[in-house]
């Protein structure tokens, strides 16, 4: 588990995890409403995170699981 930075510009889910200095856009989302947000989330280097689905309220700070990579 990783707490990680979300924020959206232009309509473009930026994926901040600041212990590795890491930010990626999220490219790919399981539950993309504004009701339940969420899910698993590709990201644009290829790895896949769970992100607990929830109302879509950006920016947040949210605590992720890496799934694969």
């Amino acid at each position: 588990m990783a707490k990680v930075m979300l924020r959206e510009v232009d309509g473009i889910v930026s994926f901040y995890f600041p212990k590795k200095d890491m930010e990626e856009t999220i490219v790919e989302i399981e539950f993309d409403t504004e009701e339940n947000w969420g899910g698993n989330a590709v990201l644009s280097n290829g790895e896949t995170w769970w992100i607990q689905p929830g109302v879509k309220k950006l920016p947040k700070e949210e605590v992720c699981k890496k799934i694969a990579d």
